[in-house]
């Protein structure tokens, strides 16, 4: 039988009553009370496997922020930051609070934030089990002795069974996630998808510290090297950011959200890692494969009858996931902090084929970069998407971005400056032709010219061993250890000069046209970083 925590806790004050409340259980109870409820199945591998239900995914349409004197002058508001009222959200939060009194309900005293100066206090109520199991792998994890006098700055409410009537509630339709900086909570319902809760504090620390701390919150990964050398990495999904900082060589910081400080450090805000499986070998990546055990959980992924997981089946979705504590991954950082950064890596999976496999960005190009945050959509993916289509998220991160893109850029620029850090554009697409023409960069040549960078290789690099693009201004490198010299030039690999311009012209109007919306606030700095001619 699974036993209640010992140490009692009342949720009166949040408007939950007469609820049994399962406290601060490990994670092993709760993957066992997750197989009790016949909420989840146990694969080959250990690690259990659930599924979240109609929403596999982040549903950005239905996040909103509570506009009051908090927020009302700083936040962008946007179509990525969908205002809500404050009177509405007081209706809302009653009704959900209601509708969780009564019943079992699973809370989880947590953290975000490695290094201990920035520390955020956090409580998560969750309806299910498996959704506290999330939180228990993806925040930081307090000690018992930390747990004794434990006050939470903030408060997360997941409830997925709960459904709002947009007609009455204010909401787009049943699901919402909705922040109320003025109070503090993250109120998520109506979705079982596990990304809204750590995206909930995620966007909350993407407000708190630039505007409350001068920190600049960066939805990257990050790894350090033997000689204290930290490297970040950038990238929406499914371009390889965590895959390319889970390095044997390197210790593990963190794979998605961290903050960078004044004092020139970086910590991680979270105490695991939230990976794709789509199409995961062992082979190719050996640390997340390993770290698929007892304590992770597998999302909307398809077990065979003696319950081996096909990483290759996507028939429920393409964004199949697994959470896992960060010290499932051997080679990690204790604790999650690095400093001085030396490189930065955006990475793209340009499915235009057209942007250099690794080209090193001057401080305006890093800007530009940073504020247009591309990658491309592949034919398929999609109903209705039959060539690549450009698809632009500032800073990496717009849907979790509740300041304007150019804060953000302007920051990073500052700290770039300051702290004297190399910039590289890593296309992790298509080389030799667009999507079903090329092929896909190998996985072990990207690893390569990384490799390259961090040992210093393409570091002392002079001038004329770099070729400025003739239509995005960026400097490739003419010779790379361990990659073959005619994958550098994506001009070289597509005997056909006509059609490479013509494909290249199509991705830089489409770079200018989405930077229209930032130009009335961008520097003409950050202006002139992007596809033109410049000298290196």
């Amino acid at each position: 039988m699974i036993h209640l925590n010992t140490k009692s806790i009342s949720l009166e004050d949040l408007g939950i009553n007469n609820a049994t409340i399962r406290y601060q259980l490990s994670s092993s109870e709760l993957h066992k009370e997750t197989l009790l409820k016949n909420q989840g199945e146990e694969t080959a591998l250990g690690a259990i496997a659930i599924r979240t239900g109609e929403f596999t995914g982040r549903s950005p349409k239905d996040r909103f922020i509570v506009k009051d004197s908090v927020t009302e002058d700083l936040v962008w508001w946007s179509d990525i930051n969908l205002p809500f009222e404050a009177d509405k959200f007081d209706l809302l939060y009653k009704k959900v609070t209601n509708y969780l009194s009564g019943k079992e309900i699973f809370v989880r005293d947590s953290y975000a934030c490695a290094d201990l100066d920035y520390k955020l206090n956090i409580r998560v109520v969750n309806e299910y089990p498996w959704s506290n199991m999330f939180a228990y792998n993806m925040f930081l994890r307090p000690t018992e002795k930390e747990l004794e006098n434990f006050s939470p700055e903030w408060t997360v409410i997941n409830a997925p069974g709960f459904m709002a009537d947009p007609t009455l509630d204010g909401t787009r339709q049943h699901n919402f996630a909705i922040l109320n900086f003025t109070k503090k909570i993250a109120l998520i319902g109506g979705t079982g998808y596990t990304g809204e809760i750590k995206k909930g504090i995620f966007s909350a620390l993407n407000f708190i510290l630039p505007v409350y701390k001068n920190t600049l919150p960066m939805h990257c990964s990050a790894n350090v090297g033997k000689n204290d050398d930290t490297a970040i990495f950038f990238g929406l999904s499914g371009t390889g950011k965590t895959t390319l900082s889970t390095d044997p060589e390197r210790s593990l910081i963190g794979d998605d959200e961290h903050g960078w400080t004044a004092e020139n450090t970086v910590f991680n805000f979270e105490g695991g890692c939230y990976a794709k499986v789509i199409n995961l070998s062992k082979e190719q990546e050996p640390e997340i494969f390993e770290a698929i055990k007892k304590g992770a959980i597998l999302e909307n992924v398809i077990l065979d009858k003696d319950k081996n997981v096909d990483f290759n089946d996507v028939s429920i979705t393409q964004n199949t996931r697994v959470s896992y504590p960060i010290y499932h991954i051997e080679n990690i950082r204790k604790p999650s902090v690095g400093k001085n950064p030396k490189n930065i890596f955006f990475l793209t999976a340009d499915a235009f084929g057209v942007l250099p496999p690794i080209s090193k960005l001057t401080p305006n190009q890093a800007a530009y970069h940073f504020i247009s945050g591309y990658t491309a959509k592949v034919a398929g993916t999609e109903a209705g998407v039959t060539e690549p289509i450009p698809s632009f998220s500032a800073c990496f991160g717009a849907p979790f971005m509740p300041l304007h893109p150019v804060k953000y850029a302007e920051m990073l620029s500052k700290k770039m400056k300051d702290a004297n850090v190399n910039v590289w554009l890593i296309n992790t697409g298509w080389s030799g032709g667009q999507y079903g023409v090329g092929r896909r960069m190998p996985l072990k040549y990207t690893r390569a010219m990384i490799a390259a960078v961090l040992n210093g290789d393409l570091g002392s690099y002079r001038y004329e061993d770099y070729h400025i693009h003739s239509v995005f201004g960026v400097a490739q490198p003419r010779t790379c250890p361990g990659v073959p010299t005619e994958l550098l030039s994506p001009r070289a690999t597509w005997n056909n000069d006509d059609l490479y311009y013509k494909t290249a012209f199509k991705l830089s109007n489409a770079f200018r046209e989405n930077f229209k919306q930032f130009e009335e606030d961008a520097s003409e700095e950050i202006r002139r970083g992007g596809p033109q001619r410049y000298a290196f």
